[in-house]
């Protein structure tokens, strides 16, 4: 794979989740390269003329106030970064890590931390040799930024702390000397630098929503299966209905599920039945998955915004030759959108869970029993509606808001904090948890189609069928589910699925 550039150009989504996910390497454009090191020279000028600059000539958050001499600029660099490892919790996972070193890095290739270039590249040779620090993933209150994640990721950089590297889970040091890697020497305001961002929140909230987007076509997918086999219409897909009342992503699903069930027989054999209209979470899919969809690109918007945007404090502007102290380390944004999300995805569940009902109970499906013969002495997905019905619910406590929770600290200097790194952590949650509920959904909708012998279904919907049996059989009789399920959720992030349905409808918006 390419490597990616960064620097003053826009970083998009799938390039976080190149880096991330698929190892490509980064390289600093010679542009940003440039603006880092005229920054920096800003900065020592300013200590040579003992200029008091906080966090440089200063002390930390309540502390402020405390001169701290020219001689004691690099020790006091090297203690935030112990003293702010305070990290407790399990290690946040590989692929997060990567993305947070890159979004740290581009943070910095905009220029405006007075960082050296020289420790920004070493962050770069670390990401590209594969190092990922070990970074605990709970102790961020989300303003002064991820200080406490990004205090341990930045602990590797002088020799310090713990890495994976090959696997294995070594030392700092150890990482770097296998890599002939020279542990830095911090110099002034780089210290603090490295941890006042939004990056663990942000690389969390990042490779979420990218999720979330692919979901959101995927339950379209699964809604419309379920809709055929339980004998529903496509009255509800109307464009006229969705004109007037124009939400873009009511309007979206609509359009999505029309296709996907295009030239189905089913639908067609029983459309002069005597059912007047269908159950809410079918005639309504289009209304809660539009909802939710408009949800995800809202947060989607910032998200983007914050990947590409400076998170330090202070803030230096070359151009103009000053310093400005503000808050934009400040999470907030990041919080109040990872909550919404939380919410968002957490409906998917909540109606797709209701289908899987639908699904298993014959009383409202009119198929056999829990989808399978020999009722009684075979469960089928009876307990396959249990494990959704407790992820749902769980869902719900994970949607209690983080960002309203605020608790002051530093001795009430920082009086208002955001918590997105907690709402961005329980929203990755909450993902997992509708992932699995879909994916349950899929497996219960393809059980049934498998009754349908003599009618076709959609064009999509037996596009994604044939890409569900290719990797699960037939419930003939009861078997270890979990293993099913797994499976679907393989396809379901692998792109398969919704890459069968593409080819016969076109993309899916």
């Amino acid at each position: 794979m390419k490597p990616i550039a960064i620097g003053m150009e826009k970083m998009t989504l799938e390039d976080l989740v190149n880096i991330a996910r698929h190892g490509a390497e980064v390289q600093l454009t010679q542009e940003s390269e440039r603006r880092i090191v005229k920054t920096r020279e800003l900065i020592e000028k300013w200590v040579d003329e003992e200029k008091s600059i906080y966090g440089v000539t200063t002390g930390f958050g309540a502390l402020s106030d405390v001169s701290i001499s020219k001689k004691d600029t690099r020790q006091l660099q090297q203690n935030i970064l112990l003293s702010h490892s305070a990290g407790t919790g399990n290690m946040l996972d590989e692929e997060t890590v990567r993305a947070v070193m890159a979004l740290r890095i581009k943070d910095f290739a905009l220029g405006y931390s007075g960082i050296r270039l020289e420790t920004v590249v070493h962050l770069v040779t670390l990401l590209n040799h594969g190092i990922f620090p070990v970074v605990p993933e709970k102790g961020s209150v989300g303003a002064s930024g991820d200080l406490v994640p990004l205090a341990h990721l930045s602990l590797v950089l002088i020799g310090r702390g713990e890495a994976y590297y090959n696997g294995r889970r070594i030392t700092g040091a150890e990482a770097l000397n296998l890599c002939r890697i020279k542990p830095l020497r911090l110099e002034a305001a780089e210290g603090l630098a490295l941890i006042n961002g939004t990056q663990a929140m942000t690389a969390i909230g990042g490779l979420t929503i990218y999720d979330a987007v692919n979901l959101a076509k995927l339950i379209d997918i699964a809604a419309a299966m379920s809709l055929e086999v339980l004998m529903g219409s496509r009255t509800e897909f109307d464009p006229r209905i969705h004109r007037v009342r124009p939400h873009p992503g009511q309007a979206a699903t609509a359009n999505n599920m029309y296709r996907i069930t295009q030239n189905s027989e089913i639908i067609t054999s029983h459309k002069d039945c005597r059912r007047i209209q269908d159950a809410y979470t079918l005639r309504c899919s289009p209304q809660v998955h539009g909802a939710s969809r408009d949800a995800i690109f809202y947060v989607k918007n910032v998200l983007e915004t914050e990947i590409n945007a400076a998170t330090n404090n202070p803030l230096i502007f070359p151009e103009s030759q000053e310093f400005l102290l503000g808050g934009n380390f400040h999470g907030q944004p990041i919080a109040l959108a990872m909550d919404f999300l939380c919410m968002a995805v957490s409906e998917f569940a909540n109606i797709s869970e209701r289908r899987i009902e639908r699904l298993v109970n014959p009383k409202l499906s009119g198929l056999p029993a829990f989808l399978v013969n020999d009722g009684g002495l075979n469960s089928g997905f009876m307990i396959a509606q249990y494990t959704a019905a407790a992820l749902v619910s769980e869902n719900k406590i994970l949607s209690h808001p983080a960002c309203v929770d605020s608790i002051s600290t530093s001795a009430n200097k920082e009086d208002h904090v955001s918590m997105g790194t907690i709402s961005a952590r329980k929203c990755r949650e909450i993902l997992k948890n509708t992932e699995h509920v879909i994916a349950t959904e899929l497996l219960c909708a393809a059980q049934a189609l498998d009754l349908f012998t003599n009618v076709k279904p959609g064009e999509g919907t037996l596009a994604a069928y044939t890409t569900i049996r290719d990797a699960v059989p037939h419930l003939k009789s009861d078997r270890i589910l979990a293993k099913d399920i797994d499976m679907i959720k393989q396809l379901m992030r692998s792109g398969k699925i919704l890459d069968a349905v593409e080819k016969k409808v076109g993309t899916l918006t």
